[in-house]
């Protein structure tokens, strides 16, 4: 395999494999044993790194595919795909703004406006205290309670400055937010 391959911003440095942990090797063996081809667990060893690490890195990448025997490239390929695979660091919480025809009908553009001046930042970027990532999503499938945003595992709806100030807040405020199921 060939580290070379891999996407970097500085094509003249080597990139070297590191150690997947434990929980990472255990993770991927139990979707090995679904599946019949090594490749189709791409994704998913993709997706567990980036569970256990926050991201994707190269050396990450590399690690994945030395251990599933997939060239580089191919993972890359998947990684760069996907769009919630993420091959740069991004904040503690992830929000992905729900930017469809029905959100930007229902006023998701003066709530992205409204969320963007209290973070900061803009689609893509990562807020200066390393809080929020704030990506856009094409929908979010919840049409009917727009607008939606996303914040790490946790949907909200009907958006309001109001509500996106108060959400800001509570994550702010709380270490681990993510995955409490309260999503409105």
């Amino acid at each position: 395999m060939n580290a070379d391959l891999i996407a970097s911003d500085n094509s003249s440095t080597r990139v070297t494999p590191r150690q997947l942990s434990a929980a990472e090797i255990a993770e991927i063996e139990h979707e090995l044993s679904l599946y019949p081809d090594k490749r189709a667990v791409g994704l998913e060893a993709l997706k567990i790194v980036q569970k256990h690490q926050g991201w994707v890195s190269d050396e990450s990448l590399l690690a994945i595919s030395l251990f599933l025997e997939i060239p580089p490239s191919e993972l890359e390929g998947v990684a760069t795909f996907f769009n919630l695979v993420f091959r740069r660091p991004v904040g503690r919480h992830v929000i992905l703004f729900c930017n469809s025809v029905s959100c930007w009908v229902m006023g998701c553009d003066s709530m992205r406006r409204h969320l963007a001046e209290r973070l900061g930042i803009d689609f893509g970027e990562t807020s200066s205290d390393g809080e929020f990532t704030l990506l856009p999503v094409p929908c979010l499938g919840d049409c009917d309670r727009a607008p939606v945003m996303m914040v790490d595992e946790d949907q909200h709806r009907n958006l309001t400055a109001e509500k996106i100030d108060g959400i800001l807040a509570q994550y702010r405020q709380e270490p681990d937010m993510g995955n409490n199921g309260n999503g409105d």
